[in-house]
């Protein structure tokens, strides 16, 4: 179920149900005073509405128990008289509840009437109403704040001309009620207003300065897939993904906080949309639209190229070098990293696990007088000083080439131990900054370890049940279908061949297909308990071993899963 605008849960599977489908219950309730806690109520009203026809009526006295205040006597013209021979409020729930059933509970200042409503249902030890509510006082104020100098019941009957009028009496404040209602359905349809959950949100929609263009949505589905807002040129602003294309879109209108979206629905002038299977080919889709058109209000449309590049360098004495791209020159490379920034944090991690080199000269061109400060201060060697040989200095690489590879405790153990070390000796803030870049190496290596995986995996084939299912290659989305399809297992022309339980780790991922991979590989870890592999040229799970992560103890609820 899926929370209420009010708070409560609902009991519609599908909020998306026509206006005209929908059955309304249209609440009024007179009681001894304004709070639910201390005053009790004296007659009750409704009218069961669908499709602009009433189904029912329901009306009775209710015995408050207890006396009636002369100023609510003089406003409704219920006496202690009426109510003394009328069923107490917990006889009369039964009946009531089962009147409303699962409709729309519907009431001027609904709130108010549900809150009694409440009351009385705890009282009785009975479970608390879950019905979505509509309040036509919300809407009235959104609708008709310009026609009419308040949004009271009796000036919007007599403003409107409504067939019933309000009387302070709980049957006739319900019709009366039940007639606004349907007048501000007629309202709200040229906002685009079609179905129960556009009507939910309609008091915060209607009210946002760019409301007019809620007839963009109109056309949108309530599916999943992915939408494109465009300007008067045609030039693509944004690209965003959801499962139900219609209630995300609209929902820019109501809920959005952001500062760009104001900006971004100024200049909306269309929305285009595709339709897709299911979240995995929405998120796949997103990320290559946003590559294809790199959108100014996306982040990520630029993201990507601020990645960098960690390489170990091919050369008899080598070192690391952030770099732009990766080349077929036989290096070691770790990423794509986020930023030049990150790229740094990480290359300091590693140089503080593993004394590689730091200066940039080639060792045996021009031999130094002495190391330099880094050797001095004895974390790293200086080949160019002749202090270090090849194969003592190769023993050092591989140890880094292990970390980055296979044994990621080989770089990340030693930094454990430094981080004790310092806290130990309260160096607290020079643990915490070792802290940060073992962090940084630890995602690092996470991250490739999913990509990899994924990649090293061939052709993989997964089954959704009953939502479908997708083929993914070499770490790319080719297929995807959705519960009316059955996957096939046919030759898929460019599929990686089955790797041998020895091979080497993959090439390092391009910055244009790292976020695709990226997407695809964190979709399969978060949905692996619902997802069967129907196949797959290489087992999807890894042998190496874990990842150890740095994260602080409070947000380790919040760390990325190891695989």
């Amino acid at each position: 179920m899926t929370a209420a605008v009010d708070g409560t849960q609902r009991r519609f599977a599908d909020l998306g149900t026509p206006l005209a489908d929908v059955t309304f219950c249209v609440l009024d309730l007179e009681t001894t005073g304004g709070s639910p806690t201390e005053c009790a109520i004296t007659e009750v009203g409704a009218v069961k509405l669908q499709g602009g026809e009433s189904l029912g009526t329901f009306q009775t006295m209710v015995n408050p128990g207890t006396a009636i205040p002369p100023e609510i006597t003089v406003l409704t013209g219920i006496t202690q008289a009426m109510v003394v021979g009328a069923p107490r409020i917990e006889s009369v729930l039964p009946a009531l509840l089962e009147f409303v059933g699962d409709a729309v509970v519907v009431g001027h200042n609904v709130h108010f009437d549900i809150g009694f409503l409440r009351a009385a249902l705890e009282r009785s030890g009975r479970p608390p109403l879950e019905n979505p509510s509509v309040d036509t006082c919300r809407l009235a104020r959104r609708l008709l704040a310009d026609e009419v100098p308040n949004c009271r019941l009796a000036t919007l009957a007599g403003r409107l001309r409504l067939s019933h009028s309000p009387t302070h009496r709980a049957l006739d404040d319900a019709l009366a009620t039940g007639d606004l209602l349907h007048v501000l359905l007629e309202r709200a349809a040229a906002l685009g207003v079609l179905g129960l959950d556009d009507l939910l949100a309609l008091p915060t929609i209607a009210g946002h300065p760019q409301a007019a263009k809620l007839r963009l949505t109109n056309d949108l589905p309530r599916r999943p897939g992915v939408y494109l807002f465009r300007d008067r040129t045609g030039t693509v602003l944004y690209v965003g993904k959801a499962t139900d294309l219609r209630s995300r879109v609209r929902s820019y209108f109501s809920g959005e906080t952001r500062r760009k979206v104001g900006q971004l629905l100024r200049e909306l002038h269309s929305i285009d949309h595709v339709v897709c299977t299911g979240p995995l080919e929405a998120a796949v889709v997103e990320v290559r639209l946003i590559h294809a058109h790199r959108p100014r209000f996306n982040r990520a449309g630029t993201r990507w190229r601020r990645y960098r590049y960690l390489k170990l360098t091919p050369e008899p004495f080598p070192r690391l070098s952030i770099v732009r791209a990766v080349r077929p020159d036989g290096a070691t490379y770790l990423g794509p990293l986020p930023s030049h920034r990150n790229a740094r944090l990480v290359a300091d991690a590693i140089e503080c696990a593993v004394p590689l080199r730091r200066c940039t000269k080639k060792p045996g061109r021009s031999r130094r007088t002495g190391p330099c400060a880094p050797a001095q201060l004895g974390v790293a060697t200086c080949p160019c000083a002749g202090d270090i040989s090849e194969a003592r200095y190769g023993q050092i690489v591989e140890r880094v080439r292990v970390g980055l590879t296979t044994d990621p405790s080989t770089l990340l153990a030693p930094l454990r131990a430094r981080i004790d070390a310092l806290a130990g000796s309260e160096r607290f803030e020079e643990a915490a900054d070792l802290r940060d870049r073992a962090r940084a190496l630890s995602a690092a290596l996470r991250r490739q370890r999913l990509t990899d995986d994924l990649r090293l995996a061939g052709r993989v084939v997964i089954d959704l049940d009953d939502r479908g299912g997708a083929e993914v290659v070499g770490g790319r989305l080719v297929r995807a279908w959705g519960p009316d399809r059955q996957p096939a297992l046919l030759p898929v022309e460019g599929a990686a061949p089955q790797p041998s339980p020895a091979a080497p780790e993959p090439e390092a991922l391009s910055t244009e297909d790292a976020d695709e991979v990226t997407c695809i590989a964190g979709w399969l870890r978060d949905e692996a308990h619902r997802v069967r592999v129907v196949h797959a040229d290489r087992g999807l799970s890894s042998p190496l071993a874990r990842v150890p992560s740095f994260e602080p103890r409070r947000a380790r609820s919040a760390v990325v899963r190891d695989r």
